[in-house]
């Protein structure tokens, strides 16, 4: 029987900014976007927003106060995600924590971005102390460099094949196509995943995110609030986070999930097989197999058998990424650690439209950011589960 961490808080909203891959609107304007499409779909006015959570790399020389500002509110609580896409599923924990401990009753958490391919460039190459002063100098190319060693060393360790990336990424694509919001839109076939320009080898074109301008964002709500509200509601069962682990090896092909996925399973009453689908972070498809075996999907080194195996789309054995993810859909910025999210959430209210998963009850969602010299450094996790009436 499953367990709630946070058995006074609701998510009763979600939404998002329009994807696009140009667009001359304001990080602020997207962040007001996505905010405001959740709190519609909770049936609940600005008005009664008390918190606010915020994650955007474009944002500065604002910060979430600002954004506040900008929003005419005036928060009890307040929380700026800076673990990059780790940071919407963290703001999620720490905006139930907030709720529960009686500090606001109705808190959105928003992550949002406006990158084109110069926007991008210059967030990279001053990411942070490490990659200003040590790599951006050196020519290093970006993550699609650093993620194609990981790539190469997950090969070598495991025996997986390109085309076990190439069908991740095709499966996805046939999500993204049920998908409105979705940027491509287009099946994606093995031929040509692999006759596809090299970026950096080992990884191909459609195995690297494509930078672009959107928004996503929820609502979590107190119980008081929650049972005067006439729409699906979704727990949290249970959540965490792993920051720099393992310490002492920046090129482990495994990030922290798995050091926190066992507790998390058990705080929540349940286990990897009691979950009907995955919203995984995917920036490159190598970290959404390291996602998949941390969390205990599968076996460690194992996640290259489960996508040849498994059916993992929408109508599939085990669904991943039911939206397309980050690789079909778009990577807006912080806001790829909130995309999987969003998803999730519209799954479990039913409001999958024709990607819906049938069933679908409990999932977890996962998130991955903040890259330093060798990997990413933040991991985050929550399972979610629909609320029966």
């Amino acid at each position: 029987m499953s367990k709630r961490s946070f058995p006074e808080v609701y998510i009763v909203g979600a939404g998002q900014a329009v994807y696009e891959k140009k667009s001359e609107r304001s990080v602020q304007r997207l962040l007001y976007e996505a905010s405001d499409a959740a709190l519609a779909s909770a049936g609940l006015p600005w008005s009664d927003v008390d918190g606010l959570g915020v994650a955007c790399f474009r944002l500065p020389p604002d910060n979430v106060t600002t954004v506040a500002e900008h929003f005419g509110l005036a928060p009890r609580f307040l929380f700026h995600g800076v673990y990059g896409g780790a940071s919407g599923i963290v703001g999620m924990l720490h905006a139930a924590r907030a709720i529960q401990n009686g500090d606001a009753e109705v808190v959105v958490v928003a992550t949002a971005d406006s990158f084109n391919v110069t926007a991008h460039n210059e967030t990279v190459d001053n990411f942070n102390v490490s990659v200003r002063d040590f790599m951006s100098p050196q020519g290093f190319a970006g993550p699609n460099g650093m993620f194609a060693l990981h790539t190469r060393l997950y090969m070598q360790r495991t025996g997986a094949r390109e085309e076990d990336f190439g069908q991740f990424c095709i499966s996805l694509r046939e999500n993204a196509l049920r998908n409105p919001n979705a940027l491509f839109k287009k099946p994606l076939t093995m031929e040509d995943y692999l006759s596809a320009k090299r970026i950096a080898d080992p990884l191909r074109l459609f195995d690297c995110v494509m930078p672009c301008v959107g928004g996503d964002a929820v609502v979590l709500a107190s119980a008081r609030v929650a049972e005067r509200l006439s729409v699906p509601k979704v727990a949290i069962l249970a959540g965490g986070e792993r920051h720099n682990y393992p310490a002492d090896d920046i090129y482990a092909p495994y990030s922290g999930w798995e050091a926190y996925a066992g507790q998390l399973y058990e705080r929540a009453g349940v286990s990897p097989g009691d979950m009907d689908f995955a919203q995984v972070y995917d920036d490159y498809p190598v970290m959404s197999f390291i996602q998949l075996e941390g969390l205990g999907i599968c076996q460690q080194g194992d996640a290259f058998r489960f996508v040849r195996e498994q059916d993992i789309t929408w109508r599939g054995d085990f669904p991943v990424n039911t939206g397309g993810g980050q690789l079909s859909a778009g990577q807006a910025g912080a806001s790829g650690g909130m995309i999987g999210v969003v998803e999730g959430v519209l799954q479990l209210r039913g409001e999958g439209g024709e990607r819906q998963v049938a069933n679908a009850r409990r999932g977890v969602v996962s998130g991955y950011g903040m890259v330093a010299y060798g990997r990413g450094l933040s991991t985050s996790a929550a399972i979610l589960e629909r609320v029966e009436d």
